[in-house]
């Protein structure tokens, strides 16, 4: 039976799949129907190794889903410059159309992530990978596919990078568990993360659950992407190092939660 097809009946599944709104935004049911079915078919067989995805990610509603999400999370443009005005002048279902036959044909290639820094508490700063819309709509289309497999195998204590969770439910969590006479509370961060990912690690973790050739080549172009920076005088480099050190994933790309 196709992954469509399948019983939704677990409520952990409806939850998945239910109307996500982002403003005045909702998710379409056909998109709704597809995420409560790969999470059901996930959560039931948790060796299951899905082979059929890469088409879903440039169906018609993904891809317009994905662009309604990016079009109202806003951001900057890219290197290209490109912004959400350019593409509507153009034409927004002549855009998503030559994007999903450059994915239908395997023609499509990422652009160079553009890198700014934002100010930290500390004084330090953080950088921040700027990709352009087209690679950003792709990797939402991405997540819109994959976020279902990987949130069955998320433990219930586990509140980062989840649709409908946050860090203030962490928080009245941990303050339970203190009342239930709990009292040690472990603070740790890591150093690096986003910088130090090695590709070969997380690329066979998604393997674990994604077995499909070209969903996982999508990823790894993704995460070998060039980075191109300004310096104070406006003089542009590109660089490579993400692929030459095979380490390192773009912060603030919309495909970094569900590969995190």
């Amino acid at each position: 039976m196709p992954v469509e097809e399948r019983d939704l009946g677990s409520r952990q599944t409806q939850d998945v799949g239910k109307d996500r709104r982002l403003g005045n935004l909702s998710t379409p049911k056909s998109v709704q129907k597809l995420q409560k079915a790969l999470h059901a078919k996930a959560k039931a067989e948790p060796s299951f190794r899905f082979y059929a995805l890469y088409d879903k990610i440039y169906r018609e509603d993904i891809l317009a889903h994905a662009y309604a999400q990016c079009r109202s999370n806003k951001g900057a443009p890219g290197v290209d410059g490109q912004d959400f005005t350019d593409i509507e002048m153009y034409g927004r279902e002549r855009w998503l159309g030559e994007l999903a036959l450059a994915l239908r044909e395997e023609t499509y290639r990422p652009e160079p992530i553009r890198r700014v820094f934002i100010p930290k508490a500390n004084g330090k700063r953080r950088p921040l990978g700027i990709s352009t819309l087209r690679d950003r709509v792709c990797m939402t289309a991405a997540m819109l596919v994959l976020e279902p497999i990987f949130e069955a195998d998320l433990p219930p204590e586990q509140y980062a990078y989840r649709p409908g969770r946050n860090a203030q439910q962490a928080v009245v969590e941990v303050e339970e568990v203190l009342f239930r006479s709990h009292p040690d509370v472990v603070d740790a961060d890591l150093s690096d993360y986003f910088g130090s990912i090695p590709h070969a690690e997380l690329l066979k973790s998604v393997a674990r659950r994604v077995v499909e050739r070209r969903v996982l080549h999508l990823i790894k172009q993704w995460l070998e992407c060039s980075v191109e920076e300004t310096d104070g005088r406006g003089r542009k480099r590109r660089t490579t190092v993400a692929k030459d050190s095979r380490c390192g994933i773009p912060q603030g790309s919309p495909i970094t939660p569900p590969t995190m």
